[in-house]
């Protein structure tokens, strides 16, 4: 007997076909249907469970000759920075370089630094928040009041803005109170900024005279010319 695939049946077939089987076939079918189901599964378990790993060992290997790459790059890097050290007699201590040629090219190269304080600095707030509850007496005091608040505002890490500390100095040298530049002082002396990551960037330029900037990481980059990326990655319209 051949195998009916129900679900290409129209309503008026089903209709037919379930009047015409006995309720014992009805439930034979449904174990068959559903021991099938159970096996695709399974299969497919473990279709995923020996795909992943060689997804992860392709991905591994193009991390690895990313890592040699940057390297590479910045040992070569640091001998032209050596050598423009020693030919201009300078130090060379920033946290970035740049190298370009006469024929629109160029890399930057060094690293990223994100700001980072010790525990003092919140010794430092709560001061500089004494000072300013006492200072809402009339609308100019209260718009600095605020500006101030605005100043001290964490970002999403929980974090000051080192550039906000600078205006707050200003402002605690226009205000004059020894109480508030004490705060300002105290903030300062927390900020420990923290190397956050080693970079490379690199650009060409197009004959339209533009740069264009080669993309280094897999998020970054492009895929090939010519992918239809529906055929590889499904994507219903909004």
């Amino acid at each position: 007997m051949d195998t009916i695939n129900i679900n290409t049946l129209t309503p008026e077939q089903r209709k037919e076909l379930l009047q015409s089987v006995s309720p014992e076939e009805l439930k034979a079918a449904a174990k068959v249907a559903e021991a099938s189901k159970s096996e695709a599964r399974a299969a497919y378990k473990e279709t995923v469970k020996d795909s992943v790993p060689e997804f992860i060992q392709t991905l591994l290997s193009i991390s690895n000759t990313l890592s040699k790459a940057k390297f590479d790059l910045f040992q070569g890097l640091n001998i032209l920075l050596e050598m423009k050290s020693e030919v201009y007699d300078i130090k060379q201590g920033q946290q970035g370089h740049s190298f370009s040629d006469d024929q629109g090219n160029g890399i930057t190269y060094g690293f990223r630094v994100v700001d980072g304080w010790d525990d003092t600095v919140n010794a430092g707030i709560d001061k500089i928040k004494e000072v300013i509850d006492s200072m809402a007496k009339d609308d100019n005091s209260a718009k600095l009041v605020t500006t101030i608040n605005k100043l001290l505002k964490k970002d999403a890490k929980g974090n000051l803005k080192s550039s906000r500390v600078l205006e707050l100095r200003q402002l605690a040298e226009e205000f004059n109170d020894d109480k508030f530049k004490d705060a300002v002082e105290i903030i300062q002396d927390a900020y420990k900024p923290v190397r956050s990551a080693f970079f490379i960037e690199a650009y060409t330029t197009n004959a339209m005279g533009k740069k264009v900037f080669i993309p280094l990481s897999i998020t970054a980059v492009d895929f090939p010319e010519g992918t239809n990326i529906e055929e590889i990655f499904p994507i219903e319209n909004a």
